[in-house]
């Protein structure tokens, strides 16, 4: 049986800019499934889909032929940082890697761009915790929400 006072994988301590007075949010039970799958099946998707960067909107889109499957989206700060603030994926194509996935395509462009981030996202950052070859990528002044210690 697991402590109660040990955290566990949906345990985040959020930044002051996100918005939570305690530090703390509740996630979605669309951000556990996202969660879960980034944990537990971080394997290519099942299917191939296109990542599209809408700047105006502030979002990467993930389509598949003319329909956007998932979304991460992102608000700029300055010309070297992003906050990557949300991923969605639709119900029907999640538990198939699009989200670890976007999220993957998402930081390789955050590099090629030479930016940082800044993760308001819990999906991201656990994704980020799982795949510590992109840590650098993680504004240190400003890393955004962590994981919460125990």
């Amino acid at each position: 049986m697991t402590d109660p006072a040990e955290p566990t994988r949906y345990d985040f301590e959020f930044p002051d800019e996100a918005g939570y007075p305690d530090g703390t949010g509740t996630l979605s039970q669309d951000q556990v499934v996202l969660i879960d799958e980034v944990l537990d099946d971080p394997h290519a998707p099942a299917f191939d889909f296109d990542v599209v960067k809408n700047e105006e909107f502030g979002s990467y889109d993930a389509i598949v032929g003319d329909r956007e499957v998932g979304v991460l989206t992102y608000n700029r700060v300055g010309d070297d940082r992003l906050v990557l603030l949300a991923t969605s994926v639709f119900p029907e194509f999640r538990k198939q890697g699009v989200a670890t996935e976007l999220i993957r395509r998402v930081l390789d462009d955050v590099r090629a761009q030479g930016k940082t981030v800044t993760i308001l996202c819990p999906i991201v950052r656990t994704f980020i915790e799982n795949n510590p070859e992109y840590a650098d990528l993680v504004n240190t002044e400003h890393p955004g929400v962590v994981r919460r210690a125990a």
